[in-house]
């Protein structure tokens, strides 16, 4: 028996995430079936500046997008990790580098045998080892050697972007491939015999029916939430930040190719280096600050004139119970929100579209996709969840009172467990379909000074002074490689200036 293809699908929302969705879905579907984006010039987008993590290279790989020429179009730069400052203590710093650290031997990975020389007195930091982090720290980048001998071929790269920008290039892409944007501001929607969404209306009086409806509507979730009544999973518990004020400045110096995110007393300060700009923003407690005092503390810590007035957003860290309700997906803010940390936003929106094109419904809308989906994003936003816990519970701070509840709250079990394994034996459990693997909880963990007391038995099958000397030299490739690297902003220049 022939399925019976989705015909009409409708996204509600602009924006970075409603883009994203209609690109990549017409992308996939091509003319089989008829995209419409509903959208009002009225509502405003959250964008206010984004970083990202790796896997967006792949998603523009995915549309056909031309790196280079996606890069001027955003006023982008190139990223090779995140910074933290003040973190564990005042005055401590480390990186989280998209890059491996070393190269594992004999089976057993790298961080181990660096371990045992540490215990023996070796100070040299495990950062060291890594191509990313000590390019990152010089101010070079050069894109990734596809010689996997090389080691300038074990780290990875994302970027810096202007998130509203991105979006408006997506929606030349999108609309190049047949997606018809609707001007217009939804103002009821209607439910089927099903419980599904049947159409919605807009404020013109326009009705829009659709089959499989795409709720990227942001925090609101006119869909998946005032409609369906989904219900939300809260996380502020472990996640108190509530609140971020952003502002825009002039860039005073080249642009680094790093995040940067800086404790301060009640969250935490990005910087995010563009081409033309720098974003900035101050994630906090309402609990433990003012927006006045807030407001304030970002201003005293940026650098350049202010070309922005500072703008507050709030929000409930948590996730929504279904991703997928009935005939309904949720993607972006719609679907939950997790605080900036680690450069996931736009991750998560490109993991739901990808995941819904994997799992594509037809019109029968067969629960067991349903339910797995909805498996598979919980699973997501859980893992997110945990790393992002994992920075503020493991702090040494006790200085204020926002680091004295993190460093003191409970946290899931799941990642009691990981941390007490990683104290005890150095070992990283493994969790399926991770966005967030060894090497990245290794940078954490370790950066946040948590330190294994012991190391894996078979590193003593190495001669101390041998692998004394083997680290040497793989210290010396990384040094000598970054040393022969051009600077970032040369890079930016060759390839990709706006």
């Amino acid at each position: 028996m022939e399925n019976q293809l989705i015909k009409k699908i409708v996204i509600v929302g602009g924006g970075s995430a409603g883009w994203m969705t209609a690109a990549a879905l017409s992308r996939y579907l091509g003319t089989h079936c008829e995209i419409s984006l509903v959208e009002s010039d009225q509502i405003g987008i959250v964008g206010v500046g984004e970083a990202t993590i790796p896997g967006i290279r792949e998603f523009n790989q995915k549309l056909g997008i031309d790196e280079n020429d996606f890069m001027r179009a955003t006023h982008a730069t190139y990223k090779l990790g995140i910074e933290f400052n003040d973190w564990t203590q005042l005055g401590d710093s480390y990186m989280h580098p998209f890059s491996y650290f070393g190269h594992d031997m004999n089976g057993v990975s790298f961080h181990d045998y660096w371990l045992k020389l540490n215990q023996l007195g070796d100070e040299t930091p495990i950062s060291a080892y890594s191509p990313g982090y000590v390019a990152a720290k010089q101010n070079k980048f050069i894109h990734p050697n596809q010689d996997p001998k090389s080691v300038l071929s074990r780290y990875f790269y994302a970027f810096h972007f202007d998130a509203t920008l991105y979006g408006q290039y997506l929606r030349q892409v999108a609309e190049k491939a047949g997606v018809r944007r609707i001007e217009g501001k939804v103002v009821a929607v209607s439910l089927n015999n099903a419980g599904g969404i049947k159409d919605v209306a807009l404020e013109s009086g326009q009705v829009i029916e659709g089959e499989l409806f795409i709720d990227c509507s942001g925090f609101r979730g006119v869909l998946i939430e005032q409609a369906l009544k989904t219900g939300y999973q809260d996380y502020s518990r472990w996640l108190p930040c509530d609140s971020a004020v952003a502002v825009q400045t002039e860039s005073v110096a080249a642009p680094t190719p790093y995040t940067q995110s800086n404790a301060q007393a009640a969250g935490w300060q990005w910087r995010i280096p563009l081409q033309n700009r720098v974003g900035n923003g101050y994630v906090f407690c309402q609990q433990y600050l003012s927006d006045d005092e807030a407001i304030d503390t970002l201003l005293k810590h940026v650098e350049g004139e202010v070309l922005t007035e500072p703008r507050v957003l709030r929000f409930n860290t948590g996730r929504r119970n279904q991703f997928w309700n009935k005939n309904c997906v949720t993607v972006g803010l719609s679907s939950g929100f997790l605080e900036p940390l680690e450069s996931t936003s736009i991750h998560l929106i490109q993991t739901s579209i990808m995941k819904l094109i994997n799992l594509f419904p037809d019109q029968g809308f067969n629960q067991a996709d349903i339910d797995e989906y909805n498996r598979q994003m919980i699973e997501q936003f859980e893992q997110v969840k945990n790393f992002l816990i994992l920075h503020y519970k493991t702090t040494q701070r006790s200085d204020t009172p926002f680091w004295a509840y993190c460093k003191n709250m409970e946290i899931p079990e799941a990642l009691s467990y990981r941390i007490e394994l990683f104290k005890k034996t150095g070992q990283i459990a493994r969790c399926d379909d991770e966005i967030f693997v060894h090497e990245n909880w290794l940078a954490v963990l370790l950066g946040q000074k948590l330190m294994p007391e012991q190391y894996h038995p078979k590193v003593d099958m190495i001669d101390t002074a041998q692998l004394k000397m083997i680290m040497q030299q793989m210290k010396g490739v990384v040094n000598q490689a970054v040393a022969g690297m051009p600077n970032h902003q040369e890079t930016i220049n060759r390839w990709c200036k706006s």
